[in-house]
């Protein structure tokens, strides 16, 4: 069984996998190609992938679309519009005017942000299973899967490197981590996956988890950000304001089986205060959080208690 690794530039981020396997190489190539694919489809700043598709006939039309687009909208749309969650993907047109993380970021005028939240509404995506349609009903709307496609995609990989018959492996896509199988090089079978110091550079770590296979998620205000007249805005929006969501927190950590689990609560609990966030994810079967506030306090919910380096 043979190790090895490749790193590409995709998506906005840099996506790294690591794999066990017989071939690795050729696997790996497959796993690029997917990666590309994925890109094509999901992408909401691709004025050619299928999604941008979807957000050209806004008002319009229905649109077709493939079903694992169609798989990820209608999950998309179900935690939308659950009852407090801060996870919006028709947040496209508030994105796009904000633009932060882009060289072009601005704080928009008062009337413009009004303006986009009239067309921020998931309630507003018509979904036909039949068809395999998606219709967003009101012109201007824009749907960004931004907060769901890299835990999406780090699923669909895994499934076909076990198709494949990876024993182990790592993907790793700007801060969303999926392992699979026994961590080869720890006697004790168990990844060891770095939690980020959300004061410092990437790569300085605050703790370390242990994990069996599955998948550690960060969101964090620190990961894209806009400073303006000395204040800093950060890129998780409000669906209620049109701005960054006020928060204590500086980051959270979701473990979880699936990579999209990890990316669905750490965006729907994001603009919650720290106690109903720690009290929602103990309630939650399948979910761990690691909660950092901005005071640089550190609270882990109780299944992870004996796993924090």
């Amino acid at each position: 069984m043979q190790k090895a690794s490749r790193s590409l530039r995709l998506m906005g981020t840099t996506i790294d996998t690591a794999i066990w396997h017989d071939n690795p190489e050729h696997v790996l190539d497959q796993v690029e190609n997917l990666l590309y694919l994925y890109k094509d489809r999901f992408s909401a700043n691709d004025l050619t992938s299928e999604l941008m598709e979807v957000n050209l006939n806004a008002g319009i039309q229905p649109v077709p679309v493939a079903p694992d687009l169609y798989e990820l909208i209608e999950l998309g749309k179900e935690h939308s519009c659950a009852t407090g969650s801060y996870l919006n993907i028709t947040i496209g047109p508030l994105v796009q005017t904000w633009r932060i993380g882009f060289s072009d970021a601005k704080l928009p005028e008062q009337t413009i942000i009004d303006e986009k939240l009239k067309v921020i509404n998931p309630q507003d995506i018509e979904l036909n299973p039949d068809e395999q349609t998606v219709y967003l009903k009101k012109e201007g709307m824009a749907i960004d899967l931004g907060a769901l496609a890299k835990g999406f995609i780090a699923d669909k990989i895994m499934e076909h490197l076990t198709r494949m018959g990876a024993v182990a492996a790592l993907i790793n896509l700007g801060g969303n981590v999926l392992t699979m199988g026994k961590a080869p090089h720890h006697d004790d079978g168990l990844w060891r996956i770095g939690i980020q110091n959300p004061k410092l550079l990437r790569g300085n770590n605050v703790s370390i988890v242990k994990i069996p296979e599955g998948s550690v998620v960060t969101s964090g205000i620190y990961e894209r950000t806009f400073d303006y007249q000395g204040q800093t805005y950060h890129h998780i929006f409000d669906s209620k304001t049109g701005y960054p969501v006020a928060t204590n927190l500086a980051s959270l950590t979701i473990v979880s089986k699936k990579s999209v689990d990890g990316e669905i609560w750490t965006t729907r609990l994001f603009g919650c205060d720290i106690l109903e966030i720690y009290n929602t994810v103990v309630s939650q079967e399948g979910i761990e959080a690691i909660i950092i506030t901005k005071q640089d306090q550190m609270i882990v919910t109780p299944g992870l208690t004996d796993r924090i380096l």
